[in-house]
C-alpha cells in the first residue's frame, strides 16, 4: 500500500513542469504580447515545445511516478492534436503550376550556385527576396533563358515562364519597396501573385521586437483583402510562422500550401539548422498538390517550392 501511495506522491516537480508545457501548448493565444512580444515569440517556436516531453517522461519513469507520467501525457496529447497532421506526407499527384520562393540573402557568396539550384527546380514562377543591385543583375541574367518574363520592385522580384500582364509595388509602410504584386496569365487562368519580405524581428534586451513586422503584415493583409482576382498566391519571407498571431491579417484569408500538401514541418530558417518556417507559400482559390523545401544554397534561408492546381 505504501509503495502504491508513493507512486502517486513522487515526481511532483516533473508533473508540475509537464503541466506548464501543456498550458503553453493549449493557451499560447492568451500569452500577452505586451511584455516583449512574448506571445509571438512562443508561437514562432511552438513545435519545439514537444521536445520537452521526452526528458519529462524519462524523469517520470526514473522517479517511478504515476502522477508525473499521467501529467506528461497531457502535453503529448496537446502537441499531437496541434502538429500531428503536419507529419505525414500529404502530396497528392501532379500540379498545374509550380511556384518557388527564396530569400536569396544579401550576403549570399554563391549566387551562381543559387541560380543553378533555382533552374534545376524548374518552377513556373520564381519569387526572390532580399535582392541587392549587384545580385539582381546576376539573377536577371542567369534566369533569363528559362524565364522570359521578369520584374523587380525594390528588393523583391518575380520570374515567370508565363506572361505578366500587370505589375506594381505594394506599399507595406516600411519606407522602401519590399513587396509587389503581378498578374500571371497562365494557360489555366490568371493569378495574382504577391511577393513580400516583411520587416525583420529581433530578440534582444527588450524582448521579441516585432512592431514594424506587425505593421507590414497589417498593410500586406489589407492589400490582399482588396485583391479583385479570385486566385491569389503569396510567396515570400514573412519573418514569422503561421502560428504567430501577428500574421493573422494575412493567414486568416490564405491557406498554407505546406499544411495542405507537405510533409513534416517544412522549416526554412536558418538554413544550417532550420528551426522555423518563416518563408511561405500561401494561396487562395488554388489547391496545393505537393510542397517541399529544397536543398540549401548560399543563403541563410532554404528555398521552398509547391505544385498547385487551379
Amino acid at each position: 500500500m505504501a509503495m502504491r501511495q508513493g507512486m502517486w506522491r513522487r515526481g511532483l516537480v516533473p508533473a508540475g513542469l509537464a503541466m506548464v508545457v501543456a498550458a503553453v501548448l493549449a493557451l499560447h493565444r492568451f500569452i500577452p504580447n505586451s511584455v516583449g512580444n512574448l506571445g509571438s515569440l512562443v508561437e514562432t517556436f511552438l513545435p519545439w515545445f514537444g521536445w520537452a516531453i521526452i526528458p519529462l517522461a524519462a524523469w517520470a519513469l526514473l522517479r517511478r511516478s504515476a502522477t508525473a507520467l499521467i501529467a506528461t501525457a497531457l502535453p503529448l496529447v496537446l502537441w499531437l492534436s496541434t502538429f500531428a497532421g503536419l507529419l505525414p506526407d500529404k502530396a497528392d499527384g501532379d500540379g498545374q503550376l509550380r511556384v518557388l520562393t527564396h530569400n536569396v540573402d544579401a550576403d549570399n557568396t554563391d549566387v551562381d550556385g543559387t541560380i543553378r539550384a533555382l533552374l534545376a527546380a524548374d518552377a513556373d514562377i520564381v519569387a526572390l527576396e532580399e535582392l541587392d543591385p549587384t545580385a539582381q543583375t546576376l539573377f536577371q541574367e542567369g534566369l533569363a533563358e528559362l524565364y522570359p518574363f521578369q520584374v523587380v520592385h525594390g528588393t523583391v522580384g518575380l520570374w515567370s515562364k508565363h506572361q505578366l500582364s500587370a505589375s506594381d509595388p505594394v506599399d507595406i509602410n516600411i519606407g522602401w519597396t519590399r513587396a509587389m504584386r503581378a498578374q500571371v496569365d497562365a494557360p489555366e487562368g490568371s493569378v495574382a501573385v504577391y511577393v513580400a519580405h516583411l520587416a525583420s524581428v529581433r530578440v534582444g534586451s527588450e524582448g521579441f521586437t516585432s512592431q514594424q513586422r506587425d505593421n507590414t503584415a497589417d498593410a500586406l493583409g489589407r492589400a490582399i483583402a482588396d485583391e479583385p482576382l479570385e486566385r491569389v498566391i503569396l510567396l515570400g519571407d514573412l519573418n514569422g510562422t503561421v502560428q504567430d498571431r501577428s500574421l493573422a491579417p494575412i493567414t486568416y484569408q490564405l491557406e498554407s500550401a505546406h499544411a495542405q500538401a507537405g510533409a513534416g514541418f517544412g522549416f526554412s530558417w536558418p538554413a544550417v539548422f532550420p528551426m522555423a518556417r518563416i518563408d511561405h507559400i500561401l494561396t487562395r482559390g488554388m489547391t496545393a498538390s505537393r510542397s517541399w523545401a529544397l536543398d540549401a544554397t548560399g543563403s541563410d534561408h532554404l528555398p521552398l517550392a509547391a505544385d498547385l492546381r487551379f
